[in-house]
This record gives C-alpha cells, structure tokens and sequence, in this order.
C-alpha cells in the first residue's frame, strides 16, 4: 500500500485547453468519436460503431443510475440568495423511499453563501401539478462542508415532485455555463432508471437505442448496476500525493442475478463507465468480508479507500461472487447494497473488469488514474493521440474503449 500512496498526482498532468472541452454534446449521441486502445496500440472510429469490438457472450454492464434536479435556490428575507446543493440521503439506502416521501426528509448538502444562513428557516412556493406548495429548509447539523438539511412541506407531493419541480439540473462546474433545458435530456443516458446522482455517468451518454439494439443482435448480455455518483466526482486531488486525497463514499446496488451472471462468465465483465468499474471491483472486495465474516449484516457492507491494497488478497474472484449469491439468499435479498471508497490506482490489481467504455477524464483527476492503472501507465498515449486527433474531452466529449 505503501507505494500506491506515495503516487504523486502531478504525473497525471496534461495541458487541456479550454476549446477541447465539449460545452454541448453532438446532436447525435452515438456520432463521436471513440478510440481504441487495443493491447497497446490506438487506433479510431465511430461511437455507433462500437458493437463490433465487444466479444459474443460478453457482459456488459451499465450505470442506470438517473440524475436529479439537485439544485434548489432560496431567496432570504435580506435578499441574500443560498444555495442547497443535494447530495444524498442522510440514510443513503433509503433512496427509494427518500423520493415517495410526502412531508420532510433530511439530506446531507452543500450550501452555497453558507455564511449568510446561520440558521432558521427558508421558505419559498413553487407549483407541482397545479398545486401551490410551500417547501421548506433549514439546517439541522454541520460538517465541515457537508451540512444536513431538513426539507419540509406542504401539499401532500412527493419529494421526487417537488425536486422535477423547484430544482435545476447540476451540470459537471467545467462547462462554465448555466443548466440549460436541453441538458435535463442530454445529461442523462437513454437507459437512466434509477434516481439519485448529482451527475451523470457520462461514459453511458453516448448509447443510443440502436446502438444498444445492436450489441445485443451481436449476442451481447446488457445488464445494469446503480451507482449513485455524488458531487466528490468533481473533487479534485489537490494534495500532492493521494495519500493525502479523501475518496468520496458512493451507494452502490447489484443484482442477485446478475452476480450470478458474471460467476457463469468466469467472473468477468466490459464496463461503461468508470462508476460501473467501481461497481463491478468493489464486488471482489465485498464477497471477500462475507467469506471472513458471514454473520456479517447489510449495513455493515463497506469497501474502504484503502481496502485493494491493505494485504493480499487471494480469494478467487467466482469464489468471491458465490459467497455474495450465498449471503444474499441466507438474507433473502434480491439486491445487494452497500457502499464503496474503493481508490482504483495504478498498482491496483482488476479482478472483473476487462474493457473499458470510458470518456476523456480531466488532469490530475482519480479518474485518470483509474485508466491509467487499467492500461497499465499507459494513459499518455492514449491522450496524447485522443489530443492530436480533434477528439472532444469531458462530460460532453468523445468517448474511448480501452482493452489491457
């Protein structure tokens, strides 16, 4: 572990001018442009075209986790306008429950101008279905930056109403520009079911519905996972080594069947996005703390920053995934929830994951240290073509498939 923390963030520098970040995404999702790391060499196509590079028989495994209108704005009686910035529930698994609520939730938030509401209540009415509303908040708890917010009101609508109603779309704070209203359709992907990120999985932007059609005529297992992104995905690494780097905690919820989809596939899997390799990793880890401890209960399920690299870890990787299928038929569970800190880093061994659908992630990021350790230290020719060759970076940018 030792040397996988002395890593100093600075060798994961590139120059990014600002005109090679996409503001806007292409007026067809699957018309950009995807590049192929394949073994070491990099070549480029179309993203529509991506279904005959994935192998027949492969599982290939989605984010549908859906983002929300997470920011709401409050107007004090001085004028002062505060901002609260959602970022999930203070009981993170009850995501689905939060959203039918019809009278108050607590939230962990950011909050914007937070010197100017030191307490007290804000109130403001909005209109869902009709229907005057009052919708309040105030402040029940700090920490540090993250604060809990009670969220009251009227009327008797559900808090997934109220936020479609009052809130605003968050977009990633490096386009430089405000929500516009063809980012509520363009900054969510097609197959987006699940409520609960503050941004999107943007390696999933790029599917379109034939583009999907077409990897499963190919003979390809569509199957989704739900991570639930939250605003740490922007957080940049602003200590010299990440040792010093705090990885965000992400709600992550998998499948029974489609753990036992990737025991039959030998334990592997091609992931979209980066948010599903986590997904997909941190289930090594979890079947590997119910195989030391099986009395272990479902809120007790946590893959730490640290966790990959804390000791050898020698359990095989279906072995892992068959004692998560036992535990969560001993619990009578369908779904498998928990949450991860995983810090994926060059060093870190892959256990599921074998290809990558991924953007072009900013410098100095984890997430380009997670490519990098994907392709072995490698990530430098990959950018450095993907910066020669016109093609678009971040969120709204062009898309790669990366094979080790």
């Amino acid at each position: 572990m030792k040397k996988i923390q002395e890593i100093a963030i600075a060798e994961y520098d590139y120059p990014l001018p600002d005109e090679r970040i996409a503001k806007y995404p292409l007026a067809e999702r699957d018309a950009s442009k995807l590049l192929l790391y394949n073994k070491g060499e990099v070549c480029e196509d179309i993203f529509s075209n991506l279904p005959k590079y994935i192998p027949q028989g492969a599982v290939m495994v989605f984010n549908n986790t859906k983002v929300i209108q997470a920011r709401l704005r409050f107007r004090k009686e001085t004028g002062a306008l505060i901002e609260v910035f959602c970022l999930e529930p203070e009981q993170p698994c009850d995501y689905q429950q939060i959203f039918l609520e019809t009278k108050e939730c607590v939230w962990q938030c950011l909050v914007g101008n937070s010197n100017r509401w030191k307490g007290g209540v804000l109130s403001q009415v909005i209109e869902v279905a009709g229907e005057k509303v009052t919708l309040s908040v105030e402040r029940v708890g700090d920490a540090a930056a993250v604060n809990h917010v009670r969220f009251s009101w009227d009327g008797g609508c559900s808090f997934a109403e109220l936020l479609e109603a009052a809130g605003e779309l968050p977009i990633p704070p490096y386009l430089n520009r405000k929500t516009e209203e063809s980012d509520t359709r363009t900054y969510q992907t097609v197959y987006s079911k699940v409520k609960g990120s503050v941004a999107a999985p943007t390696a999933g932007l790029h599917f379109t519905p034939s583009v999907l059609d077409a990897l499963s005529a190919a003979g390809v297992d569509r199957e989704e996972v739900t991570l639930h992104v939250g605003a740490g995905t922007f957080k940049p690494v602003k200590s010299e080594l990440i040792a010093d780097h705090e990885m965000h905690e992400e709600y992550i919820e998998v499948r029974r069947e489609l753990i036992e989809k990737l025991i039959a596939a030998g334990g592997s899997a091609v992931a979209v996005g980066t948010t599903s390799v986590r997904t997909l990793e941190s289930l090594y880890f979890l079947g590997e703390q119910v195989f030391e401890n099986p009395a272990l209960q479902p809120d007790e399920l946590h893959v730490g920053q640290w966790t990959p690299y804390d000791r050898e870890h020698t359990l095989a990787v279906t072995d892992a995934l068959a004692v998560l299928v036992d535990w969560l038929e001993r619990n009578s569970l369908e779904k498998l929830h928990a949450h991860t800190q995983i810090m994926i880093a060059p060093g870190y061994t892959f256990r599921i994951v074998k290809a990558i659908v991924t953007n072009f992630h900013q410098p100095k990021s984890t997430l380009l240290l997670l490519v990098s350790a994907f392709v072995s230290g490698n990530w430098r020719k990959i950018y450095d073509y993907a910066l020669a060759n016109g093609f678009r970076f971040l969120s709204y940018g062009d898309s790669s498939l990366l094979i080790p």
